[in-house]
């Protein structure tokens, strides 16, 4: 160990605890005490010295000695109560104290010692205090006009000592002087390259940090140009910072966001208050299957640059952080609930519809059923308990129409419905289905007109799903067309896929509605919902059966102007087990009529 560490673990120890924990202040501290105690010292060693080879001394020069050792309780104020500045304003006062008792004494202003004057401002520049080198200025410049004043009045002693000892005298003292000033200045120099080094080892402690943790931390413009951005955004972007200097982050901005990008850093720089907003930023890397742009969610929280750091215009530091994760979340979230509320409507729609639809055929079976029960109280002849039976076989057809329909739309829910593909011919089906619905529309006062080519090729699929399908389309056609109107049932071929599509002249479908064609349990348009029987399930079972079969449907309809349901299914079906259960819905263009396409097969009306 050598022995500047000795003497500086010494005046560590007498540090007051307030300064131990900062670099620079520790070292200020060190300095101040460091010369004084080691110069009080080398006085209080030179004082037997001195008696030796001058013999008795005066007074004033045992004050001088003394005050040579009064330092010490500088040092010993420092360390007791941390008081930087007042310590500098007392060794200043000091050392005046000390100049002017030596001048006062040796010829006053042309004293020897009068050069030490000089050196009073200069160490009071080692406190790094305006105020405290003010007053040691002021002090300095005060005790020398005092000087001149009593020199020039004649109040002072003339000076005993010959012209060659003056000599002597006054070049000692401007060497002491200067080596004292010399100290000084290494002090300073000394206490300068500590800052330095103190500033080079925040730089590196914060540029480490700036690199290493996942946030970006950005300085901005008001208008948004970036002056400085932390590497980390290379991590988050996939591109060099460099790159994002200037307008480069605003450029990667999503359009939408860069009016809430740009509002939030001016209200920042403007208002003086943080901002937080949160914006999307593009991404740099491989595109998508579909040469999409990637984007990320990020929140920066925007603060004003303090105005002292600033240069000329008000400037704004943020910081950055990806949270593409928890808007993620929040998207789940927000789907979620969206689901949730639709499956508690769609109960609701559940619950009123089939309060409708089976109330109405089980009333009519318990009363028709027991007006039978009571003939012979109220006179039923046979022709009337004929009629009841029939009511009461029709509602219980219906009723069952209903449960197979629910039946039917859970097990293709739930994906228990099983297929058997199987070649058949879809004209035969289409006409078979036209045949047993054609009771119902002449009934209605509408004509049902089916349109297939006779050289129709066979198809593979589900000839039950199928006959559904086109039951299902057609009745619903019927069922929403006003009596003299048209419904109209076409097959046809467009390349790989068998077009079905089933027109009616009815009452058409709003556009808000045509969006949730499809669903089960709802019935589209409220001034048209209640005016026909149904539960809301054909559409839906027809769309469930089309995927199925991996085809497509899609509605085109308007309010008073009818509705056609297009259904595009492959001719050669493939089972389901090799394909997802849920196929996307696309729009399919209406294919042109093929030149082969048979005459329209009109099923007229009965007489």
């Amino acid at each position: 160990m050598s022995v500047l560490s000795i003497i500086r673990d010494c005046l560590d120890a007498l540090l007051h605890p307030s300064a131990r924990y900062d670099a620079l202040t520790r070292a200020r501290h060190r300095a101040f005490m460091a010369p004084r105690l080691l110069g009080s010292l080398a006085a209080f060693a030179a004082f037997p010295v001195y008696l030796a080879m001058r013999g008795a001394p005066t007074a004033v020069e045992v004050a001088a000695f003394a005050w040579l050792i009064a330092p010490i309780l500088l040092s010993w104020f420092l360390s007791r109560t941390g008081r930087y500045e007042g310590a500098n304003v007392l060794s200043s006062l000091a050392l005046t104290g000390l100049v002017m008792m030596v001048t006062l004494t040796t010829g006053g202003i042309e004293s020897f010692a009068a050069i030490w004057l000089v050196i009073v401002p200069l160490e009071a520049s080692l406190s790094a205090s305006r105020r405290v080198v003010a007053f040691a200025s002021a002090l300095a410049l005060s005790c020398a006009a005092l000087l001149i004043v009593l020199g020039h009045f004649g109040l002072l002693p003339p000076p005993q000592s010959s012209a060659a000892l003056r000599g002597v005298l006054m070049g000692f003292g401007v060497a002491s002087a200067t080596l004292y000033a010399a100290g000084l200045a290494f002090g300073s120099e000394s206490l300068a390259r500590t800052g330095v080094s103190l500033l080079y080892v925040e730089e590196d402690r914060y540029r480490l940090l700036a690199r290493n943790m996942s946030d970006v931390i950005s300085r901005h413009r008001r208008n948004g140009a970036v002056q400085f951005i932390s590497p980390a955004a290379e991590a988050m972007l996939g591109v060099p910072a460099a790159r994002l200097l200037g307008h480069g982050l605003f450029d990667r901005v999503h359009v939408a966001d860069r009016p809430a990008y740009l509002t939030a850093l001016s209200d920042a720089a403007r208002g003086g208050e943080a901002r937080s907003v949160e914006f999307r930023l593009r991404c740099e890397g491989p595109l998508g299957e579909n040469n999409s742009v990637d984007f990320i969610w990020v929140e920066m929280r925007c603060r004003p640059l303090d105005q002292m750091m600033a240069l000329s215009e008000a400037e704004v530091v943020a910081v950055m952080r990806d949270v593409t994760d928890r808007k993620a979340q929040e998207q789940a979230l927000e789907q979620a609930r969206v689901a949730a509320e639709q499956a508690d409507a769609s109960k609701t729609r559940f619950l009123a519809t089939m309060s409708h639809e089976l109330r109405t055929p089980l009333n009519a079976i318990i009363g028709f059923s027991e007006m039978i029960v009571q003939e012979d109280v109220l006179l039923v002849d046979a022709v009337r308990r004929k009629e009841y039976a029939q009511l009461i076989n029709d509602s219980g057809q219906h009723l069952l129409s209903v449960v197979n329909g629910i039946l039917d739309m859970s097990k293709l829910e739930f994906g228990n419905f099983e297929l058997a593909p199987e070649p058949f011919t879809p004209r035969a089906a289409l006409l078979n289905c036209c045949n047993l619905l054609a009771l119902k529309a002449q009934e209605n006062g509408i004509d049902l007109v089916s349109r297939a080519p006779d050289d129709l090729p066979v198809i593979t699929g589900d000839p039950r799903a199928f006959k559904q399908i086109v039951l299902n389309l057609v009745a619903n056609a019927i069922k929403f067309t006003e009596r003299g109107g048209t419904v109209t049932a076409s097959a046809m071929v467009d390349g790989s896929r068998l077009v079905l599509r089933v027109t009616d002249t009815g009452v058409g479908i709003a556009a808000d509605d045509l969006k949730r064609i499809g669903d089960p349990f709802f019935q589209a348009g409220k001034t048209y919902q209640r005016r026909h029987e149904g539960t809301g399930l054909g559409l839906s079972i027809v769309k469930s059966l089309v995927g199925m079969h991996g085809g497509e449907m899609t509605v085109q309809s308007k309010v008073d102007e009818g509705t056609t349901v297009t259904v595009a299914l492959p001719l050669m079906f493939t089972p389901p087990a090799l394909r997802e259960p849920d196929s996307n819905i696309a729009t399919l263009t209406p294919a042109p009529r093929s030149a082969s396409q048979s005459q329209p097969h009109q099923v007229k009306k009965s007489a």
